[in-house]
């Protein structure tokens, strides 16, 4: 280090720092905004006895931070970045053999643990900003901790300022902690209370340009995303003073833009800084002095059900505030406006939420697969992964064919590993070398991990054509790093170029999409919808694959997809298209239809009538249509009366006896059904069909016993054969002619003679004349009665005073007897 630095706030606690690392190897700092714990404190363990010649890395959350701490160390240093400080982030690098301590992004850090566990010629890694919590934060501590198995003697740092130190310690094995005040002028709060009429960019611009003409200097404004800077900047374009400049701030800009917007006002003039929350921690931006706060930030959200990472706007924490607010006061007194009333800052979320407990885990878990660990609970996480996104991130990566069933690594998923990408994107890079066309594929997978490469159109096809021909530096760079990817994956080149849809379905097989409804709808087939502008090209497309989509599962914004032509569907997905052929009842014709459909998942590819081969599963749906309305079967007069036997058997000897009844019969079609096998229509169904299951329902055995306790007819002592009614409203009953009962003393009765007949006693012109359960009682009683009455009628048939004595007949006298 120089012999002079500037005096910040930090410097007082670089003492108990030095002994902390001198005497163990981790420590936690806490340092509060304005300390400059980013930039002194990897120059102060320059000089530590420990680091020997070791190079010390450094965490940054972000690129634009990691560059700017690097720059800032490398000015206090005296030298240009790349000598004693670099600095390595994504598509840009900045290191030589001098290189001692290295800023690098949590992603390449990841990497550099992935390739070499044991960390050789580093000496101390330092997370800086810890508190953000970030999902490669939080992976690259716990790799970390359990590297210091083989490299015991390796430091590691925890920085933050706003963070539980102490819970941060005890994951460090008990770790000292060092709290450091910050440096911050005072900076006065005001509250505008919104107006929910209003859209958030008008009050936003209102507020900035009412700011400006109150306070002086530079005014760092804090937006959800890029869209709301974009509409922003369109309402004070025209409304600034000549003298203060524009000048946006979010992840996608060029790192020349990003280092314009952080770089001080010229002297003379001010500056308007539109920044997401990329702006909240790790920068200082000379000369500011204002901060107008949304309240807003964007943020990934993974929704384990779909297996999908959305875009939300979301309250800021408390935290995050407050981080906000100290940015108006780092270089000198300032001012904060809030666009939420006072009352609203109690009921903010003190944190933000880690991003572990609500990221998509593919990553994640490949890498730890890549570690040697198929489950979170073998490594020390502050926050351990969710269940339920650790199980779909396997299931994803399964998918990929990268782990196998016990969650290790396949040698595709070695594949995977190697590329510093997400495993979809890896997957896709590596599929495209294989079908010899990695250079697409790896170009698709920059344009989707950088946006506004190649504009902004969402056909990433049409992207893809404006970034081959981009001749920016960023665009120079980024076809740099694809054909990296590229090599990295292997394969030759066959010269030809497949389409982007055909790339991005290895990558996102779920969100293969098909029109759904209006123009611009259109379901994936994971099962959610999704909207496109009714007017984009893409809305006609017959298929799409969606990369990136914002909004819930049901009203989804597509923000980027490519065409996908059917027949490359078919060639793609050819082992996942199912065909199943499903039958239903057409009440219209009175029949058992077929239809076959293809599906991909939830996506209906056709669906066309087919014959009906599945007897079986139509005689069950025929079946039980038919018994809808059993009572409309052609059952035979005979079946009818058999039917009512068994029941009246039911109803007095108990539940032994099958339930023949129209509704007993509807509960359950399994027995008609096999005896349906064959037909399709209802009309179709014969009393024939309906005896052979009656033969199931009442065997042999039952129907002989039906017959011995309800035969199905009397034989009179006229020798008639009269069938006996068991449906009859009071019980069993038999109509017959009086005459037919002569000479019979004893009432008929059934059931082993337990049941007594209902006699419905009918005159010679089967007219009802009497009906008795005691026939020698209609003897003795009401017989002279009725033949008195009678015999003049009928006077060709026999009215014998003593009915008993009297033979029976089923004729009348002859004539002239």
């Amino acid at each position: 280090m120089p012999a002079i630095l500037p005096p910040l706030p930090i410097d007082a606690a670089l003492p108990a720092l030095h002994a902390a690392l001198a005497d163990g190897t981790a420590a936690v700092l806490v340092a509060q905004p304005g300390a400059g714990k980013t930039t002194r404190v990897p120059l102060a363990l320059l000089d530590a006895p420990w680091r020997g010649d070791g190079r010390i890395i450094v965490l940054e959350p972000r690129r634009l931070a990691a560059r700017a701490a690097a720059r800032q160390m490398a000015r206090l240093l005296g030298e240009e970045v790349g000598q004693t400080v670099g600095y390595r982030v994504r598509m840009e690098s900045k290191t030589s053999a001098r290189t001692r301590v290295e800023v690098v992004t949590e992603g390449v850090y990841t990497r550099m643990l992935l390739d070499a566990p044991d960390l050789p010629g580093v000496a101390a890694v330092i997370f800086d900003e810890f508190h953000e919590r970030s999902l490669d934060a939080d992976l690259g501590l716990a790799l970390t901790l359990d590297a210091r198995a083989l490299r015991p003697d390796l430091r590691i740092l925890v920085m933050s300022a706003t963070i539980d130190g102490a819970s941060v310690a005890t994951l460090l094995d008990h770790a000292p902690v060092i709290d450091s005040p910050g440096r911050t002028f005072p900076v006065e709060t005001f509250h505008a209370e919104p107006d929910p009429l209003q859209r958030l960019e008008d009050q936003v611009a209102a507020a900035t340009l009412k700011a400006l003409r109150e306070h002086e200097g530079s005014a760092l404004v804090f937006l959800p995303g890029q869209g709301e800077i974009t509409r922003v900047a369109e309402r004070l374009a025209t409304r600034l003073p000549p003298d203060i400049d524009l000048a946006p701030l979010y992840g996608q800009l060029s790192p020349a833009e990003q280092d314009r917007a952080i770089q001080p006002a010229p002297p003379g003039r001010r500056k308007i800084v539109l920044a997401t929350s990329i702006a909240e921690t790790s920068l200082t931006i000379e000369g500011v002095r204002i901060v107008i706060d949304s309240g807003f930030r964007r943020v990934p959200v993974y929704e384990p059900s779909t297996g999908m990472t959305t875009l939300a706007t979301r309250r800021v924490s408390r935290a995050g505030a407050d981080q906000r607010r100290g940015r108006a006061g780092r270089t000198s007194p300032g001012v904060c406006i809030r666009l939420w009333n006072a009352g609203q800052t109690a009921a903010l979320e003190p944190f933000e939420t880690p991003e572990i407990l609500s990221a998509d885990l593919a990553s994640l878990v490949l890498d730890l697969a890549a570690w040697g660990v198929t489950g979170p609970e073998t490594l020390l996480f502050l926050d351990p992964p969710p269940l339920p996104a650790w199980t779909e991130a396997r299931a994803l990566l399964a998918r990929l064919d990268a782990l196998d069933a016990q969650g290790l690594l396949t040698p595709a998923g070695k594949a995977l590993s190697r590329l510093p990408l997400h495993p979809r994107l890896a997957h896709m890079v590596v599929a495209g070398a294989q079908d010899g066309d990695p250079r697409t594929a790896a170009e698709l997978a920059v344009l989707i991990g950088e946006r506004g490469l190649g504009g902004d159109d969402p056909d990433l096809g049409r992207r893809l054509e404006r970034f081959r021909t981009d001749r920016s530096k960023r665009a120079e760079d980024a076809r740099t790093l694809a054909s990296r990817w590229a090599r990295q994956a292997g394969g030759t080149s066959s010269g030809q170029n497949l389409s982007a849809g055909h790339h991005l379905s290895r990558a996102f097989p779920d969100r293969v999409a098909q029109p759904a409804g209006p123009r611009g709808r259109f379901r994936l087939a994971n099962g959610r919808q999704a909207q496109l502008d009714e007017t984009h090209a893409l809305a006609g497309a017959p298929f799409l694959v969606v990369a990136d989509l914002t909004g819930s599962a049901t009203q989804g914004r597509i923000r980027s997809a490519a065409a996908l032509d059917p027949a490359e569907l078919e060639t793609l997905f050819s082992a996942h298209i199912s065909s199943q052929t499903t039958l239903s009842f057409d009440t219209a014709t009175g029949s058992v239809r077929a239809r076959r459909q293809r599906r991909l998942d939830a996506l209906r590819l056709s669906d066309d009538t087919a014959p009906v081969t599945d007897l079986e599963a139509a005689a069950v749906l025929l079946a039980e249509a038919a018994l809808k309305r059993p009572e409309t079967l052609p059952w035979s007069k005979d079946q009818k009366a058999l039917r009512a036997r068994a029941s009246y058997l039911r109803q007095s000897l108990g539940e032994d006896w099958p339930d023949l009844s129209d509704a007993g019969l509807a509960r359950d079609p399994a027995w008609l059904a096999p005896h349906l096998i064959g037909e399709t229509r209802l009309s179709a169904i014969t009393a024939e069909h309906l005896g052979n299951a009656l033969e199931t329902l009442l065997p042999w055995a039952r129907r002989q016993e039906i017959d011995r306790l309800l035969p199905s007819h009397f034989h009179a002592p006229s020798g008639s054969h009269l069938p006996i009614d068991y449906a009859a409203e009071n019980g069993p009953a038999l109509e017959i002619r009086v005459q037919e009962l002569f000479g019979l003393d004893r009432h008929p009765a059934i059931a082993n003679g337990k049941v007594p007949l209902l006699l419905v006693l009918l005159s010679p012109a089967h007219r009802p004349i009497q009906t008795t359960r005691d026939l020698p009682g209609f003897w003795r009683g009401s017989w002279k009665d009725v033949a008195k009455d009678l015999k003049g009628r009928y006077p060709r048939h026999p009215w014998p005073e003593n009915p008993i004595a009297a033979p029976p007949t089923a004729r009348a006298k002859p004539r002239g007897t």
